[in-house]
């Protein structure tokens, strides 16, 4: 069975903490997915799109990594 993890949040914007959980939980996880949260009645420091396509290109080299993002 695969092992997900979830690892849900605004990330607005995204820290060193939020970077040192999503490497060590690579090492306990078959697939950790970091979903990038907006709300509507919220304003973003960060675009959500521009966000996303960060953390692809910072976690391009690691296939078990996901970004996606949700509305609340």
């Amino acid at each position: 069975m695969k092992r997900i993890a979830l690892f849900p949040g605004s990330f607005d914007p995204f820290t060193n903490g939020h970077l040192d959980v999503v490497r060590r939980g690579v090492g306990l996880f078959d697939e950790l997915i970091i979903a990038i949260g907006t709300n509507s009645s919220k304003q973003r420091y960060l675009p959500a799109d521009w966000l996303i396509a960060q953390l692809q290109t910072l976690f391009q080299h690691e296939p078990r990594v996901l970004v996606r993002s949700y509305r609340a």
